[in-house]
């Protein structure tokens, strides 16, 4: 961009910090060129110098300057046209705002040093820039199911906020080692991370720990495969990592599959089994109407479970925890 443009800062942008808003529409511009463009007074809002820290309001006036070119994206970051159907394929809802997936098991939600292949890396088949959806929280690589992302940021602050302040209710389905007694019920275990890496794990510590951090899961027992198996719907009250996994080991009853979190009995019976964990439902309120409901259909990973047990998924009730309350 060769010339000096005022740009408005838009509704959905209220409150976004200045180097953000950059962020949003030049990615490659980085914190060194911020820094240099602020402190000389070549981005201005409203007129008047700002840091990089600045917290926009909605309309104000944003001074660019002119910046630096992109560097043309290397071949390997393009999503081909089959990545990008893929990625279409895994749509479950869209409108303006909100955008949900049916996350595969296997894929990771971001990438890391071995990872190049994961779901941040496909949300380019929408777009960049403004128009890349939003990540809002996280699944684990090996959990299948409903992945909700902003399309704007003011939608994605929106969403973020449903989850931090626990206004998104989340159901997973999970097949068990054994059957749990009591059949329903919360379980309240503080966790805390242990191990570095691919090593690292949480587990049960005392309240006193600094390093505890709180954790609650709701269970209830939807149906057994004699003594060897139940199918329970767990819902997290907290999002800690490898919460349900941690706590499901820790009543005694590890989820199958789990290459992790696991027993000599579970092992046993997983008979080959992926990770049965499944995020089956989201309810949360929509970031300007109404309230979203969102179902992930069963992934093949889950359907061998339920086959191989027996299950049924059409007999279960949706709002199991409502029931339970009654």
């Amino acid at each position: 961009m060769r010339e000096v443009r005022t740009l408005y800062v838009d509704s959905g942008e209220d409150g976004v910090r200045l180097d953000r808003w950059f962020k949003r529409r030049w990615p490659h511009l980085n914190h060194i060129m911020l820094q240099k463009l602020t402190r000389s007074g070549q981005i201005r809002v409203d007129g008047a110098r700002a840091k990089p820290d600045t917290r926009l309001s909605a309309g104000a006036q944003v001074r660019v300057p002119p910046l630096p070119d992109a560097q043309p994206p290397r071949d390997k970051q393009d999503l081909d046209p089959r990545e990008a159907n893929y990625a279409r394929s895994l749509v479950l809802y869209e409108d303006e705002e909100v955008l949900a997936l049916n996350k595969p098991s296997g894929l990771a939600v971001q990438g890391g040093t071995k990872t190049s292949k994961h779901i941040d890396r496909l949300l380019s088949a929408w777009g960049e820039g403004l128009q890349r959806p939003r990540l809002v929280h996280r699944l684990d690589r090996d959990t299948s199911g409903v992945l909700v992302l902003g399309k704007t940021p003011g939608a994605a602050a929106k969403l973020a906020g449903a989850f931090a302040r626990r206004n998104a209710q989340k159901t997973y389905w999970a097949i068990v080692a054994g059957f749990p007694k009591p059949g329903e019920g919360v379980l309240e275990l503080p966790l805390a991370k242990r191990g570095v890496g691919d090593r690292e794990m949480v587990i049960p510590a005392d309240p006193k720990d600094p390093d505890a951090e709180a954790a609650e899961t709701e269970f209830v027992t939807l149906a057994r495969a004699g003594p060897r198996a139940a199918w329970m719907a767990l819902r997290p009250r907290t999002g800690r990592t490898h919460q349900l996994r941690a706590h499901m080991l820790a009543m005694g009853h590890p989820i199958l599959g789990d290459p992790k979190y696991n027993t000599e009995l579970s092992v046993e019976l997983s008979a080959g089994l992926k990770l049965q964990l499944h995020a089956r439902r989201l309810v949360l309120p929509h970031p300007s109407r109404g309230t979203l409901i969102l179902e992930a259909p069963l992934s093949p990973e889950m359907k061998a479970g339920f086959e191989h047990f027996g299950f049924d998924e059409h007999e279960a009730d949706p709002e199991p925890f409502a029931r339970k309350r009654r």
